[in-house]
């Protein structure tokens, strides 16, 4: 582990959350008001250093695109809006270091200048790094890892107000990298890239449970990215995203579903302006693996989200135990997605020592009916080893994390040595990782 650096005397904007952001700050649906009695937007990492150092309980806070208090305090938060860090690029060696609060909407901007690119995307790119690769949030693709897998080193602020500098050979990296904010204020990330690439994105109608089931490994191998959505009582679409220079042309059967000859918007009747170009126009990687495009909030909040990892070997039990609940989730669903995401070795990923099947569920805004469903979809998924999205709606507890995430007395270690004091610490970390 690299030297740690002491914080600077300076004394950093400090104001009440309503004199930051004009009202109290809220997660991107609503469904929850922060309870920090101040906000701090910090303009130099010496400034994060000394919010840190000396508040008594502190948090960063990203896009907010997050629907439980994974980021709740109850003293200070720290907005990185501000922070001056200029975007360092390596192109010898693939790698760029970005600001922890750079939106992958801008990221990828500053990629396509250098012909570079990440190996994949989330659904939209209007989260930040930062808080994207904190919670192992992913994208999709039986060869791709979670966003969280680029991580190629960061740097963050411990509860002492000491500068941490990981690298990609540092022992603490795979614990650190999916930290849930348990470690520190992360204020910049070191990412691995690789060549630009083209991506064609068709979308499928017809394809049936059964030539899912009899197919998926199939299905789910068919291009570089394969996002089957339904409301658990049938498929109801397909969008299936492929590299130019793998597949020259899209089919117009896919597994018996036929392909759509106009754009096809995942919800029924949704307006289809902020969706990435679908109907096999080819354009570049981050045009086309997000499913909405930067320039349009896709949301403006009115739902809330739950996501369960099963190991792939389970996919299609469990497929077949969210069916036979399809009468109590689809009065409460939007949609449902299902993706796949390779395995990984960070100790905190859904994905850690093995591929999964992602199993995504957009909900209606309506928190006591879906806080009061998730336990029956969480003992329907128990028996197949399911691990929570840990930005997302859910209800398991920090005795079955336990069970799920080998390395979680690992983790807990590595927590007390960066954070000794319990700065960082919250309902959420108690009800997770266990208490302090």
């Amino acid at each position: 582990m690299a030297a740690p650096q002491q914080p600077h005397p300076e004394e950093p904007a400090t104001v009440t959350q309503e004199d930051a952001v004009g009202a109290p700050l809220r997660t991107w649906a609503g469904n929850l008001t922060y309870r920090a009695r101040r906000v701090h937007r910090p303009r130099t990492v010496a400034e994060v250093q000394d919010v840190v150092a000396r508040s008594e309980r502190v948090k960063a806070l990203g896009s907010r695109h997050c629907f439980n208090d994974i980021a709740d305090t109850t003293a200070d938060h720290v907005l990185l809006d501000d922070l001056a860090l200029p975007v360092e690029v390596d192109d010898a060696a693939g790698l760029i270091r970005v600001p922890a609060g750079m939106r992958y909407g801008e990221l990828v901007r500053e990629l396509a200048g250098h012909g570079r690119a990440l190996h994949n995307l989330a659904s939209l790119p209007h989260i930040t790094v930062a808080g994207a690769t904190a919670t192992g949030t992913h994208g999709s693709g039986n060869r791709n890892g979670s966003l969280s897998t680029s991580v190629a080193g960061l740097e963050l602020v411990r509860s002492d107000g000491e500068l941490v500098v990981l690298g990609p050979d540092d022992a603490d990296l795979p614990g650190a990298v999916v930290h849930l904010g348990a470690l520190g204020v992360v204020t910049r990330v070191l990412l691995r890239t690789q060549p630009t690439f083209r991506v064609r994105t068709s979308a499928y109608l017809g394809l049936t449970w059964e030539r899912l089931f009899a197919d998926l490994d199939e299905v789910t191998a068919a291009a570089y990215s394969v996002s089957v959505f339904t409301d658990w009582h049938r498929v109801t679409s397909v969008y299936v995203k492929s590299r130019t220079d793998e597949l020259e042309v899209a089919p117009e059967d896919f597994f018996g579903a036929r392909a759509a000859t106009e754009p096809t918007h995942m919800l029924p009747d949704a307006p289809v302006e902020n969706l990435t170009d679908q109907l096999d126009l080819p354009g570049e990687w981050h045009e086309r693996l997000p499913h909405f495009r930067t320039e349009f909030t896709p949301s403006r909040g009115e739902e809330l989200q739950s996501e369960y990892f099963v190991p792939r070997e389970h996919a299609r039990a469990a497929c077949e135990a969210l069916r036979s609940l399809a009468g109590r989730i689809s009065p409460l669903l939007q949609v449902g997605e299902i993706r796949t995401v390779a395995a990984d070795e960070l100790w905190l990923s859904p994905a850690h020592g093995g591929d999964v099947l992602a199993l995504h569920f957009t909900w209606l805004p309506d928190q006591p009916a879906v806080t009061a469903l998730l336990p029956e979809v969480e003992e329907a998924l128990r028996p197949l080893g399911a691990r929570p999205h840990w930005g997302k709606l859910f209800t398991t507890g920090a005795a079955e994390l336990e069970r799920r995430y080998p390395r979680m007395a690992d983790f807990r270690d590595l927590v007390r040595r960066y954070d000794p004091r319990g700065a960082f610490r919250n309902d959420y970390l108690d009800r997770t990782i266990g208490p302090a």
